[in-house]
């Protein structure tokens, strides 16, 4: 029997159902796993040892009763801790929100609770999900577990990482510019975001409201498209979400691709490393091989899309952060008898450099006078964007890129530079302004550090997403999970 961290999700479920384990055992197990590893990756801001030893416990005695479990039972999942879990701290990655425990927990989290998921804790994040590296969160740093000295990506990093790592075979993370799929690249797992309204956003701490998405990580395609088939679907607290059918995307994993057509834009393979470029185009004829139509399509005004995105994000952000003023919720700084003084001080304080950054972008793109010339500009631009997108996806049923132009990067090396940080984000970002769903899928090594490859379908078509996903991880293999400081073997 294989190492229980070894195993996807789907495998531990079915090892719980059998009684081959108890849902004591794979909770303790991911706990000691935690314990034994996390201390030197940093992935987690807070552990749910007790309430997760209570779910398995509840589990453990419904089976022996042969009543109902849900379709994540004995399943770990780790969780951002930009989503609201009830009476557990909420941090956000930052400061001002160090000892908000909110008093309801976020549609994802109550649907995985009901899928009975075993929720280990919440993951470390760029403050307020603002960052490509997780170099941003107020509370620690997140490495990568396929080498110490390179960042995991962010925002998502803690969720990335700790299912790279072997402490969750799936977890749940958030996307606003790519903060799902960017880290997923990063460290060699499988990232989603959805078509914007699949997933509800309620409880979610908000960033760019017309971007923002909940997109589920994991180690394997069939785990994310069980994931998102759990905690999809529409709900009435979030008017964004669309009363689309969910469909059962397990369905779509043998189906290969044969008459899928596929496109890699030109647009999306510029100012890209030569060997991320290679992969991709390894994984373009694996695709063909596989009965899949390759095809040419343009998309004309991509080269405005990182400039659109970086007014439109901050621009939101600067209006859904102005409720965190110390009065509400979260952490107050005494500011003295002055209203206006408390305002600044707590603010002033509780904010990070990028968080301060971005909020200051986005008032200015808004303020009087430049309004029409940045934010009704970029609003423009991103109907081209849609328009690009549109066209393309009446020729080709999917759009392959590399995720990332890069490799992870070492720490502090861009950190200094927010227009190279931004820049790591080129290839992502798209999906977000135009709301399709869009895939990562691990597609091996270069010089021993992992590749991700990105697939975009149309809306609503995550499962041609999940299709094409099984065939390239059927051809690079599914990334093992790894030991920090321990060199893995394969797949370079």
């Amino acid at each position: 029997m294989a190492l229980w961290w070894q195993e996807s999700g789907q495998e531990l479920h079915r090892s719980f159902l059998t009684g081959e384990r108890s849902a004591r055992e794979i909770a303790q197990a991911a706990l000691a796993r935690v314990a034994a590893v996390d201390t030197s990756l940093g992935a987690f801001l807070t552990v749910m040892a007790e309430p997760m030893l209570a779910q398995a416990a509840d589990q453990d005695r419904r089976r022996e009763a042969g009543g109902p479990l849900g379709r994540l039972a004995g399943v770990p999942v780790a969780v951002k801790d930009n989503l609201a879990t009830r009476g557990v701290v909420t941090t956000a990655g930052s400061a001002l929100l160090a000892n908000w425990a909110p008093p309801y927990s976020a549609t994802v989290v109550e649907r995985l609770l009901a899928a009975d998921a075993l929720i280990l804790g919440k993951t470390n994040l760029d403050e307020f999900a603002m960052g490509s590296s997780t170099e941003h969160s107020a509370f620690r740093k997140t490495v990568n577990p396929h080498r110490a000295d390179l960042v995991p990506g962010g925002s998502s990093g803690g969720s990335a990482a700790a299912v790279a790592a072997g402490m969750a075979p799936v977890a749940l993370g958030s996307e606003t510019g790519g903060s799902v799929r960017q880290p997923a690249a990063y460290c060699g797992a499988v990232g989603l975001k959805p078509t914007y309204g699949r997933i509800s956003r309620y409880g979610l701490v908000a960033f760019a409201s017309s971007l923002d998405q909940v997109g589920p990580l994991g180690r394997t395609v069939g785990d994310v498209a069980e994931l998102l088939a759990v905690i999809a679907g529409v709900d009435p607290a979030d008017p964004s979400t669309v009363d689309e059918p969910v469909p059962d995307y397990g369905e779509h994993l043998a189906r290969g691709a044969t008459g899928l057509r596929v496109a890699m834009p030109a647009e999306l393979r510029e100012g890209v490393d030569p060997a991320l470029s290679a992969r991709c185009a390894d994984a373009l004829r694996t695709l063909a091989t596989a009965g899949a139509v390759v095809k040419e399509v343009r998309l004309p005004h991509l080269a405005a899309a990182l400039a659109t995105y970086y007014v439109i994000a901050p621009a939101e952000a600067s209006s859904n952060l102005a409720r965190f003023d110390g009065v509400r919720y979260g952490v107050r700084q005494p500011g003295g008898d002055d209203l206006v003084e408390m305002y600044r001080q707590t603010r002033g304080r509780g904010f990070g450099p990028e968080v301060k950054r971005r909020i200051m972008i986005g008032t200015y793109a808004l303020s009087a006078g430049y309004v029409d010339a940045f934010y009704l500009q970029a609003q423009r631009l991103r109907r081209l964007l849609e328009e690009d997108f549109a066209r393309a996806f009446t020729e080709a049923d999917l759009l392959l890129s590399p995720t990332t132009p890069s490799l992870p990067f070492a720490f502090g090396e861009k950190s200094a530079d927010p227009l190279a940080m931004y820049a790591n984000d080129a290839l992502t970002l798209p999906a977000n302004l135009v709301g399709v769903p869009a895939l990562s899928v691990p597609a091996g090594k270069s010089g021993g550090l992992p590749v991700g490859v990105q697939l975009m379908a149309r809306p609503w078509q995550e499962g041609l997403l999940f299709q094409a996903g099984q065939v390239l991880e059927d051809h690079f293999g599914a990334m093992p999970p790894v030991t920090p400081g321990e060199r893995e073997p394969g797949h370079d």
